[in-house]
């Protein structure tokens, strides 16, 4: 209460100057972002972004939204929050690519129990750095302080991403072909998807701790669990600007077994040749210590491909040469079959 014996917002939890103070915070990592076509500057009711889309002859939207999961429990733990926004860049912008599009923006929402400005600039410090990668423009968000909502210490952050594509070079799935060769890309390990299961291992069976050093790693347990998302955005614009892409795939929630088959047209699978990638040493400790089954294993995890695309057995050896230019570990996976699904061979 103030002075005078008045109740404050601040008295029901909601701390308007360490909101400003957040925002100041947080300005020269949004500013990073911004580039010709952001119109507007922090602090506008909305964001403006002028669109680019010369030579392109009728030009679509694409749009994605999503969050980090629980994952962010192990940022909890670690009292480290200056990388979970990159996750929540990618796990927007990579599904946005899949449909062949660039991207052009992103907004994030953060909400909180109780806001603490330095913790705040440093998750959006994360945002802006995925953005950077994704050469995305960060142009607004929302901050919203919500006592008795979430716990002291914890958050949640959620992610909107929009990108820009010609209608007739938008990719559907529906020119995959049987024949087609499947290439995926490597993943930087679980990425944001499985952790609700990988806690279970870690934490609940092995009970180990954030900070215990596991020699399979090379590092702590809390470190590896906190490896970025990758962000895919220069491997494909590097492709795509040679080659036609039939497919992408986002290796998200449900693994394989649930993405792959969103692109794939009726009547045809995706064989999947398991010795054609070196799957990272996580995988195999979470299944050899869980006892988990190898078909659970590839319905909820990555296993190590985080984005795959089918292209014709012609292009295959150009688009892996491309993808390598591009930095990224590439292999091909498999073919696309008569049938359904996905078999793993």
């Amino acid at each position: 209460m103030d002075q005078g014996g008045k109740l404050t917002y601040k008295d029901a939890g909601v701390d308007i100057k360490e909101g400003e103070k957040a925002v100041e915070l947080m300005k020269p990592h949004v500013k990073r972002t911004f580039n010709e076509n952001v119109l507007t500057g922090l602090g506008s009711f909305g964001g403006l972004f002028k669109l680019d889309v010369d030579g392109m002859k009728e030009p679509v939207l694409v749009s994605g939204t999503d969050g980090v999961g629980t994952k962010l429990k192990i940022a909890f733990l670690m009292d480290k929050h200056d990388s979970i926004g990159i996750d929540c860049v990618a796990m927007c912008v990579n599904d946005v690519l899949c449909q062949g599009a660039k991207p052009l923006f992103f907004l994030d929402y953060i909400a909180t129990g109780r806001l603490e400005a330095e913790k705040i600039a440093d998750i959006v410090k994360g945002v802006s750095e995925g953005c950077v990668m994704a050469k995305s423009a960060l142009i607004g968000g929302e901050t919203a302080e919500m006592p008795d909502f979430y716990s002291d210490g914890e958050y949640d952050i959620a992610g909107f991403a929009v990108g820009v594509v010609d209608r007739e070079k938008v990719i559907t799935g529906e020119k995959i072909k049987e024949g087609n060769q499947i290439i995926g890309i490597a993943s930087s390990g679980i990425h944001s998807n499985g952790y609700s299961l990988v806690r279970k291992v870690f934490f609940d069976k092995l009970k180990l701790h954030v900070q215990d050093h596991i020699e399979e790693f090379q590092t702590t347990l809390g470190e590896m669990l906190l490896t970025p998302t990758k962000i895919y955005a220069d491997a494909c614009g590097a492709v795509l600007s040679k080659y036609e892409v039939n497919g992408i795939v986002h290796i998200t929630g449900g693994g394989f077994f649930e993405n792959i088959p969103r692109v794939l047209p009726d009547g045809l699978c995706a064989k999947v040749k398991l010795s054609s990638w070196e799957k990272p040493s996580v995988f195999s400790y979470l299944q050899k210590h869980g006892d988990i089954d190898e078909t659970e294993m590839y319905r909820t995890f990555n296993m190590g491909v985080g984005m795959m695309m089918f292209v014709d057995e012609r292009l295959a050896g150009g688009v892996l040469e491309t993808l390598k230019a591009a930095g990224e570990k590439a292999f091909v996976i498999g073919r696309v079959a008569k049938g359904s699904g996905v078999i793993l061979e």
